[in-house]
């Protein structure tokens, strides 16, 4: 008697094991990440059907050297919509950034470290001025950010005179232009390191999982004993330095700082930043993050925009088609969410 019920246990215990490796397989299918690896592979496939320059050395290297860029502004974009904020502002400050490091070089003569470092502070002190209005203010980071980005490009434009800072030292600038194995950017894997920093934060430390705690629900952070507002300013200084170091990148790749480097306003950055991070899986409602699917996001942005130039394609409809792009992934993750909360996989 005391066989069978062991075999029965067994029998039922071998079910469950099966049932629950069957539950992690398909939540693994329909996470954002791995369809991201698919559509990078598949358009990787159809580019180079279509195009065999795609796959050129110099495309590749391209590839990712702008990719790298794409990767750390959507990062930036990241760590504010995980707090239930947008930062509108990303492309002034990064470019705001920027600028003062080519001053430090150019007009102060310091030696590159100490001017990237004095332009990744500028971006630390313009994205915690963003956080500290937004927390005193009330008001949605939307409007704060809205604001603040005209105001901070404005006041670049009229501190620079509009005038570009060419004198960078040439180590720095040789790092943006060197080649690892003649298709690999060095700026890239500066983003992967960023990637693992990122993930490092969220997952393993006090401050990354207040961080999250606080966009998750504020009102129950705050019984928690989490400090709701510093959380909000920390993430906004944390994304004002993740949009200097992509604003430091496009120093090094192209030798100079330029107020224009970013588009009016800084405006050219903004697709990018919605589109990494939210193609990636990360709550426009705040509370979780991919760091992972917003780097895989923001180099399925970079593939497709490359691959359509490559084919020729008009500049107006590579924004027409990375706008649909967008209005698809958030369409597509809420079906996405509806189903795994009804098979209650969530």
């Amino acid at each position: 008697m005391t066989d069978i019920r062991q075999e029965r246990s067994g029998a039922i215990g071998h079910v469950e094991q099966r049932q629950s490796s069957r539950l992690t397989l398909l939540r693994l299918l329909l996470s954002n990440e791995f369809g991201l690896l698919v559509l990078i592979v598949l358009f990787a496939l159809i580019f180079s059907t279509v195009s065999p320059a795609f796959l050129s050395k110099f495309s590749l290297y391209a590839l990712g050297r702008t990719a790298a860029v794409n990767i750390m502004i959507g990062f930036s974009m990241m760590v504010v919509i995980l707090t239930g904020g947008l930062n509108l502002s990303v492309g002034a400050i990064g470019v705001s950034a920027a600028m003062f490091g080519g001053l430090l070089m150019e007009a102060f003569g310091l030696p590159w470290p100490l001017a990237i470092a004095g332009g990744l502070a500028m971006g630390a002190a313009l994205g915690a001025l963003n956080g500290v209005i937004i927390v005193r203010s009330g008001l949605h980071s939307f409007i704060i950010t809205l604001a603040t980005m005209s105001i901070f490009f404005g006041v670049m434009i009229f501190l620079t005179r509009a005038e570009s800072y060419r004198d960078i030292s040439p180590v720095f600038t040789g790092f943006g232009r060197m080649k690892l194995f003649a298709i690999v950017s060095p700026l890239l894997i500066v983003s992967v390191l960023v990637a693992v920093l990122l993930s490092v934060l969220f997952r393993y430390t006090a401050l990354g999982r207040e961080m999250l705690a606080t966009g998750a629900n504020e009102r129950a952070a705050e019984l928690s004993g989490i400090r709701v507002n510093r959380m909000i300013t920390y993430c906004h200084m944390l994304s004002g330095i993740l949009a200097g170091v992509a604003g430091v990148m496009l120093v090094s790749r192209t030798g100079a700082a330029i107020p224009s480097m970013a588009g009016q306003l800084g405006q050219d950055w903004l697709l990018p930043a919605f589109l990494g991070p939210v193609l990636g899986g990360t709550l426009l409602t705040g509370g979780r993050v991919s760091v992972l699917g917003t780097f895989l996001g923001s180099f399925l942005v970079t593939m497709l925009t490359t691959g359509l130039l490559l084919m020729q394609v008009g500049a107006f409809w590579v924004q027409t088609y990375l706008g649909l792009l967008l209005l698809l992934a958030v369409l597509l993750d809420l079906f996405r969410r509806s189903y795994l909360t009804r098979r209650k996989l969530i």
